[in-house]
This record gives structure tokens, sequence and C-alpha cells, in this order.
């Protein structure tokens, strides 16, 4: 006799703007600060970091216009319920 199985639950589905807010603080953070140890960085060759903190906080905008997108749509599913 084969054994029920309890229901699954429902999957998590987070708000993901608070996500995408925070990814960019933590960039522009750690940007903020590399700027302290920049003559540092330059003079052993690490400079290039603060260009990609600086490209981690920028690519965070077009991700949190898809995590806003994301969270409407979320809102409209659960509302359809």
């Amino acid at each position: 006799m084969p054994k029920e199985q309890p229901p699954r639950p429902e999957p998590l589905d987070p708000p993901m703007v608070p996500f995408a807010l925070a990814g960019i603080a933590a960039w522009a953070l750690a940007g903020l600060a590399l700027l302290v140890f920049r003559d540092w960085l330059t003079a052993h060759g690490h400079q290039d970091w603060l260009w990609i903190c600086l490209a981690g906080f920028l690519w965070g905008f077009p991700g949190l216009a898809v995590m806003m997108r994301h969270d409407a749509n979320r809102r409209r599913r659960r509302a359809g319920h």
C-alpha cells in the first residue's frame, strides 16, 4: 500500500526589490571603502577593483527595474488567487 505524501508547501516568492537595493548598496559601500585605499590599489595593480564596484553599482539599476516588474507581476498573481 503506497504511503500518502504530505502536501507540497507553496514555493517561496518574496519581494525582490529589497534584494536589488541591498546589492546596489553593497557595491556602493565597497566602492566607497576602496576609495580610501585608492593609492594602495594603484601601487599594487588593483585599480580595476574600483571599476568593478562601479560596474556592480550601475548594473544594479537595470536589475532593480527587472525586480520591480517581477514584484508587480507577483502582486497581480496573488490578487488573482
